[in-house]
């Protein structure tokens, strides 16, 4: 023992022999802390940029398909691009997504299938998902005609057994709350005072559905289609014309049901350009066949007179909304009004002997017109 240490107390004497084996300990527990530290910050680092959900708000359903032996950059590629171009994927990158599941073993568990996704799903939660697989569905190639309208499809489906029931889809019709996503819903006018806020863009094709499938996501394909078909050129044609797209929708949705000949629809929506522009009322017997929700090419003076913003023997201008869910040459003929009978001003039409014919009559005059009713009514 030295002198310096001679010259301290007991209690001295001890902390001193305490500390000069424990200092090493305490070095290398804060070591180890910081170390740790560093090591969290950037697991959540990692984890906040590039393992998260994209948009943990966004639970817009995806529609993704992985093919047979494909490869985990494939399947990265594609979960990356699966929401269009431009837009953000399902997933941050594809490089976060291929050293996660290399990580965590699963690269080659991954399995072929179509999957519905979402951008508020994790890197691990859409793995997992890949890796379990999805259960042999049923589907069925099923056929929506141009001019049905919402409970029509729903009946449609239902009965071909796409959907349980038609009340879920009925009701995920009436607003455009679930579906807001889509741009040229999000600013239609009065959509919540339809019958029908959807109606007129469910698009009428052939789908290939899974047999009981939820009805938002069959909802969410009819939509997807309409805004492919409702192409560039019509948005530049509607503005050329003035015209909004949902007045273009309303106009090609009145086209399809007073017209039963293809042939006709570019005629029948030259009658109302010219009444249109006139300002005249529609006075469009479809309008309010769905008003009444009937069928029928006749109504009565008292009928004509029915409260309804559907009604266009009441109101001029267009309906509220569509009252049925066009076809592309239905939503043509909106566009492209036949010009001989524009130029040439018709203002009306009826029907002749439809069990004979489905063609109109048209007429440039009211005289001609009553003529032509006079005529055929008892036929209607």
């Amino acid at each position: 023992m030295n002198r310096s240490e001679k010259e301290l107390s007991p209690v001295q004497r001890r902390w001193k022999l305490f500390w000069r084996y424990a200092r090493p300990v305490v070095s290398w527990t804060a070591s180890i802390a910081i170390v740790l530290i560093v090591v969290s910050l950037t697991i959540n680092y990692v984890v906040s940029h590039y393992v998260s959900a994209v948009d943990p708000n966004d639970s817009t359903p995806y529609e993704v398909t992985i093919p047979q032996n494909a490869s985990a950059s494939s399947i990265a590629r594609i979960l990356y691009t699966a929401c269009g171009e431009g837009k953000d994927g399902l997933i941050v990158s594809t490089a976060s997504f291929k050293v996660y599941v290399d990580f965590v073993g699963k690269a080659n568990s991954l399995k072929a299938g179509t999957y519905i996704l979402s951008k508020n799903m994790t890197i691990k939660e859409i793995v997992n998902i890949l890796a379990e697989g999805v259960p042999a569905r049923v589907t069925k190639r099923v056929t929506i005609p141009e001019g049905y309208t919402v409970e029509q499809i729903a009946e449609l489906l239902s009965k071909e057994e796409i959907l349980s029931g038609t009340a879920t889809f009925r009701t995920l019709c009436k607003t455009v709350d679930a579906f807001s996503n889509y741009a040229f819903l999000s600013d239609l006018p009065s959509a919540n005072e339809r019958i029908y806020a959807l109606e007129g863009y469910l698009f009428p094709d052939t789908y290939e559905f899974y047999v009981e499938s939820d009805a938002e996501e069959v909802i969410n394909r009819m939509l997807t289609r309409y805004y492919e078909v409702y192409s560039g050129e019509f948005v530049d044609r509607a503005n050329e014309l003035g015209l909004t797209r949902d007045q273009v929708m309303i106009l090609a949705s009145i086209i399809e049901r007073e017209a039963r000949d293809a042939e006709d629809f570019a005629k029948v929506s030259a009658v109302f350009h010219n009444r249109l522009a006139d300002g005249m009322k529609l006075e469009s017997c479809a309008t309010l066949s769905y008003a009444t929700n009937t069928n029928r090419l006749y109504f009565s003076a008292e009928e004509m007179a029915i409260v309804s913003p559907y009604n266009t023997y009441l109101n001029a201008g267009f309906p509220i909304g569509p009252i049925c869910n066009p076809g592309e040459a239905a939503i043509s003929a909106a566009l492209y009004p036949n010009e001989e009978y524009v130029a040439e001003h018709y203002l009306f039409f009826c029907n002749a002997n439809p069990n004979l014919t489905s063609a109109l009559l048209f007429s440039k005059t009211y005289e001609e017109q009553q003529a032509n009713v006079d005529k055929y009514k008892k036929y209607w």
